[in-house]
């Protein structure tokens, strides 16, 4: 009997290391141009430029991840139990549903809140809690891990699904990593207003 998952192909590995390293780099980029301003710098001192760039840079290496994970996929063997129709046609409606969230987040928070822009000191005037937010704190996530999910049961492979499995655990340690220092610069910036109405 054939295993559900083939771990001898290596498009499974680089599929799987281009699913950490994705947000292991915007994390480290975003750190250093928060603590030394390394990607504004690069742009001439223009945060939101340098905004941009990080978000071209972020937005292709997603794609390359895609790319990356469905060349993993035709590698891998399907499975009988995953091509029963049932199974097949519930990627419809969460693929719906993942890139539903993930282009409403995107549209309630523009290019810079999508794309770390509060790292550059380009700071929303306040929390976005209209859809999708009211329905997931992380929507762009959780609708990013709901498309990989469909995908894998689409095609029928389960190594797709311990992919999709590996993306939600490097999106969870993102977050535990990212929510609590976005938290920090608005705490930071109002506390600055506090301070700032004290003094007139």
């Amino acid at each position: 009997m054939a295993p559900l998952v083939d771990f001898s192909q290596a498009s499974f590995w680089v599929s799987a290391a281009s699913i950490l390293f994705n947000p292991t780099f915007w994390n480290v980029a975003a750190q250093q141009e928060y603590y030394h301003k390394t990607i504004t710098k690069l742009f001439g001192g223009n945060p939101r430029y340098g905004c941009y760039a990080l978000a071209v840079t972020i937005f292709s290496l997603g794609l390359v991840r895609d790319y990356f994970y469905n060349l993993a996929l035709e590698a891998q063997a399907p499975h009988p139990l995953l091509a029963n129709p049932l199974i097949k046609y519930a990627a419809i409606p969460l693929f719906a549903t993942g890139t539903t969230l993930v282009l409403t987040s995107m549209y309630a928070l523009g290019v810079t809140g999508t794309y770390l822009g509060d790292y550059f000191g380009i700071l929303m005037d306040a929390p976005v809690t209209s859809f999708p937010f009211n329905v997931t704190s992380a929507p762009m996530y959780h609708g990013s891990t709901l498309s990989f999910l469909a995908t894998a049961l689409w095609r029928g492979r389960p190594a797709g699904l311990v992919l999709t499995g590996l993306v939600s655990v490097a999106y969870a340690v993102a977050r535990r990593w990212e929510d609590p220092f976005t938290g920090m610069i608005y705490e930071k910036r109002e506390v600055e207003r506090r301070g700032g109405k004290k003094g007139l």
